[in-house]
């Protein structure tokens, strides 16, 4: 079976986008049960020269978006820099999956063997094939921060299962095959 890079990019990355905004709906209803300012929650990291809990969530939302534009040849939307709040936060992630949405499937499916350049903060560049970027480079990117925003929030006594981290599968393109 043949899986499309539409399928392991947006496919993957709608799926856990959408379980860390469930994740940032449970660690808000956590802070005010607690009666804690969310902002503790956001900003705390597991180790000091780590990113924090929204730092995390950009840089996983940062992740999809660049890669899918750049397989797709589309221009990816403005990703805010400012620290945002709890509400923010879900709003770009809702704003990432719209943008992945409307992402044609064919243009990233026919992206394996293109040539993309990947910018850094820093303003270097490193050079992929479309099917190596996705998969040695943004998906294991973007589960690191992903993972990393779970551990933390896990970390700060916020009751989470390994169902919330996964979130909710699309249904499978295959009849039989059930990927949940």
């Amino acid at each position: 079976m043949t899986i499309s890079m539409h399928r392991a990019s947006v496919g993957v990355f709608t799926q856990f986008l959408g379980s860390l905004s469930n994740l940032l709906d449970l660690a808000a209803e956590y802070a005010e049960a607690r009666k804690l300012d969310p902002t503790i929650l956001l900003c705390t990291r597991l180790y000091p020269n780590m990113y924090n809990l929204t730092r995390q969530v950009g840089e996983a939302v940062r992740h999809a978006v660049i890669a899918c534009s750049l397989l797709a040849g589309a221009e990816p939307p403005a990703l805010g820099e400012a620290e945002p709040d709890v509400a923010e936060l879900k709003a770009q992630i809702a704003a990432a999956m719209d943008f992945l949405a409307r992402l044609p499937p064919a243009g990233i499916d026919g992206a394996g063997e293109k040539q993309v350049v990947f910018r850094f903060r820093d303003g270097s560049e490193r050079t992929f094939t479309g099917q190596s970027l996705l998969l040695t480079f943004s998906v294991p990117q973007f589960f690191f921060h992903v993972t990393t925003a779970y551990d933390i929030l896990r970390h700060c006594g916020v009751d989470l299962t390994k169902k919330d981290y996964l979130g909710i599968p699309p249904s499978s393109p295959t009849p039989g095959l059930d990927l949940r």
